[in-house]
């Protein structure tokens, strides 16, 4: 669980978790300015990372793969402490990896009507479907989005790719992504109801135009590299 200022969502979010699989919760607390580490405190969570300065989306991500590979996780999943998405689909979600049909599993909020339904301002959809679009035809694949935060991976697939060269920023997401598809992983998806309100996560409109220029370069270098025409450290 990535959190940064998660105070008003953390207990509704972790009170949701099916602990009958889940064996351990990995909180990593990014350097909030609220009682998020309180919180989780208070909840029992035994794992909490805490970085004392704000590190980025992708460097939260980095600190909560790498304590998981630590504790020798088989399935690691990611899930927002915003209560964006819910705990729920984690059954689901482990299911197909534990019993061999995907390495990855994704949790989309496009298939279906989940976005718009759950509340996902216009510009955004509209964004995310273009980009999408734009990332398919490049890594030639078939993702219904790139850009949702619910992800579960084989421990053997964060082994194998070389996360921690990626950015700390939010564009990490993508480049973990072109980084599993480089080393030959499938990534499966399910339907996922999503909830847009005031405490849930979002980036400004700045940022958001940051992220998608780094979208478009981290498509864009994805087929020389993988054709080699040039090298990058993402995929060593």
């Amino acid at each position: 669980m990535p959190a940064y200022n998660a105070e008003q969502t953390l207990e509704r979010t972790y009170s949701e978790i099916p602990f009958d699989i889940v064996d351990e919760v990995i909180l990593t607390d990014d350097g909030s300015n609220d009682d998020t580490l309180k919180v989780a405190e208070e909840l029992g969570i035994r794992e909490i990372q805490v970085h004392v300065r704000n590190r980025g989306y992708g460097g939260n991500q980095k600190t909560c793969y790498n304590r998981a590979l630590e504790l020798n996780a088989d399935i690691i999943i990611m899930l927002h402490p915003d209560y964006q998405y819910t705990p729920k689909l984690i059954a689901s979600m482990a299911y197909l990896i534990a019993n061999g049909v995907y390495p990855v599993v994704f949790a989309s909020r496009i298939l279906g009507k989940g976005a718009i339904k759950g509340g996902m301002p216009l510009i955004k959809y509209i964004a995310n479907r273009g980009l999408t679009f734009f990332q398919n035809i490049l890594l030639n694949q078939k993702l219904s989005e790139y850009h949702t935060g619910y992800r579960a991976f084989s421990a053997e697939v964060l082994r194998n790719i070389n996360f921690n060269a990626n950015s700390d920023d939010f564009i990490f997401d993508n480049e973990i992504i072109s980084q599993i598809f480089y080393q030959g992983y499938e990534i499966a998806e399910i339907t996922c109801p999503t909830r847009y309100f005031k405490e849930a996560s979002s980036i400004n409109f700045r940022r958001s135009i940051v992220y998608g220029m780094g979208v478009l370069r981290v498509s864009m270098m994805y087929p020389f590299c993988k054709w080699g025409w040039i090298k990058s450290g993402l995929y060593q």
